[in-house]
């Protein structure tokens, strides 16, 4: 290995995100450092080349170590990782979108579906960003997406998950759209289709502006309003999204406080070439300790460890 080559990283900031393309990338050189990891089972090698490279650059490396060992990096990561560790590698090794498509799949296997997940990805994610999603899941799994979600969820609270799913950006406005939804709360029933329209129909701004107004009319918080006229998943579902639409930073942070590993790794992996440092600093300020420090306060050990410290990248 290359010293000055594989140790002189230096970050090139101005993104959001805390992991950043390696600068004079060499796949080939990368791709042979990483066979010699493997065949020595230097696990601290393979670690630093990995998370030091985004996900465009693992890609590149993966497709010169194919033509090296004509195997994929996958495949060789399984040989030598186990665990935690090797879990997190595999996430890093795959697309954003082929990330998120496991994710969702992951969601909905074994017994019983985990909506926190699905509702992370659908309330948090673009509708651009959702039909690349789709198409990996349907290239990976060989199945339809939104069947499956249906598959695994019921009511209104199905209609809300597809809505997502398929989400618009339709241009409203604004008076009419807090009409509709205040309209909605004086009925007896609350029909929740006025709400599901609106919510995945327009763009973030829009929406904010939606309800900061429409808690000012009601004189009380949305979540309250929430609770009071809806119930079950659906209830969790609306409030989610409207969480997400107020402070997805804040939704995210909320996630990690229960340092899960699964989910450590869906939105450490997921945010990190995107909008990790705001994340962090949303942590920060939820919980008074930052997101560096409390990984190394909790479970974490080791390599795996200090793999989530390069993702993480530093104190704040």
């Amino acid at each position: 290995m290359d010293p000055e080559y594989f140790n002189s990283y230096v970050m090139s900031w101005g993104t959001l995100g805390t992991v950043r393309p390696f600068p004079g990338l060499n796949p080939e050189k990368d791709a042979l450092a990483v066979q010699t990891a493997l065949e020595k089972k230097d696990v601290v090698s393979l670690v630093s080349i990995l998370t030091n490279r985004n996900s465009a650059q693992r890609q590149m490396v993966d497709k010169a170590y194919r033509g090296i060992g004509q195997k994929d990096l996958e495949t060789g990561l399984k040989k030598v990782l186990s665990g935690d560790l090797l879990s997190l590698m595999l996430a890093l090794m795959m697309t954003p979108y082929e990330h998120e498509a496991h994710r969702l799949r992951q969601a909905m296997e074994g017994l019983g579906t985990n909506e926190e997940t699905l509702l992370e990805i659908l309330c948090t994610r673009s509708a651009p960003q959702l039909k690349e999603t789709n198409t990996a899941y349907s290239e990976i799994y060989k199945k339809d997406l939104e069947k499956d979600l249906k598959g695994e969820t019921s009511g209104d609270f199905a209609k809300l998950i597809v809505a997502l799913l398929h989400k618009d950006n339709v241009v409203g406005v604004v008076q009419s759209d807090i009409e509709a939804l205040s309209a909605s709360l004086d009925t007896k029933k609350t029909d929740p289709a006025i709400w599901i329209n609106i919510l995945t129909s327009r763009d973030a701004v829009h929406l904010q502006k939606v309800l900061m107004r429409l808690e000012m009319e009601r004189g009380e918080p949305l979540d309250k309003i929430l609770e009071k006229r809806f119930s079950g998943d659906f209830r969790m579902g609306l409030k989610t999204l409207v969480q997400c639409i107020q402070s997805p930073h804040v939704f995210l942070a909320q996630r990690l406080v229960s340092m899960k590993t699964a989910l450590v790794h869906g939105v450490m992996v997921s945010r990190c070439e995107e909008d990790l440092l705001c994340v962090r600093a949303a942590f920060l300020k939820l919980t008074g300790t930052s997101l560096y420090t409390t990984l190394q306060q909790k479970h974490f050990k080791g390599e795996h460890l200090q793999a989530l410290l390069a993702i993480c990248r530093s104190e704040d």
